[in-house]
């Protein structure tokens, strides 16, 4: 493995961990939205990753033999909907309430939507300082040429 599939490797992650952020404020912000264009309240997206394989950076011919390719970071697979139930509130009142008073609030439970930021978060610097660590070495062995 190479100095530049280091490199690949952290940015993956941090534009997965940069997706899953975006998907939480995205579930934050619907957190109450009750009624969307497919009906019914709206429903939790969550991101499916995968492992990327590396890419070669030389052609075919030169690692023909070398054997299966090593892990490359990481991917988006999909993203899908959470399939928990929404949760029904008791509130007759409301203009989306059904015949038995009950409204259909998103599946979004914030305590978990903010837990799950702090830790892509937190999957984000450890991608950052990586990415820094390598970019020191980098420049070291640079230096050494001199």
């Amino acid at each position: 493995m190479g100095l530049f599939s280091s490199f690949n490797i952290s940015a993956s992650g941090m534009t997965a961990q940069r997706l899953r952020m975006d998907l939480i404020a995205n579930n934050l912000a619907n957190a109450n939205t009750t009624r969307t264009k497919d009906g019914g309240p709206y429903q939790r997206q969550v991101p499916v990753f995968s492992l990327r394989d590396a890419t070669p950076f030389l052609p075919p011919v030169f690692t023909r033999g070398l054997g299966k390719t090593t892990p490359g970071g990481v991917r988006v697979e999909a993203i899908v909907r959470d399939p928990t139930p929404p949760r029904r509130i008791f509130n007759p009142e409301h203009p989306d309430a059904k015949e038995d008073g009950y409204v259909d609030y998103p599946n979004v439970n914030v305590v978990m939507e903010m837990t799950d930021l702090i830790s892509a978060s937190r999957a984000y610097e450890a991608n950052v300082t990586a990415f820094d660590a390598l970019k020191t070495m980098a420049n070291q062995a640079l230096e050494i040429g001199r």
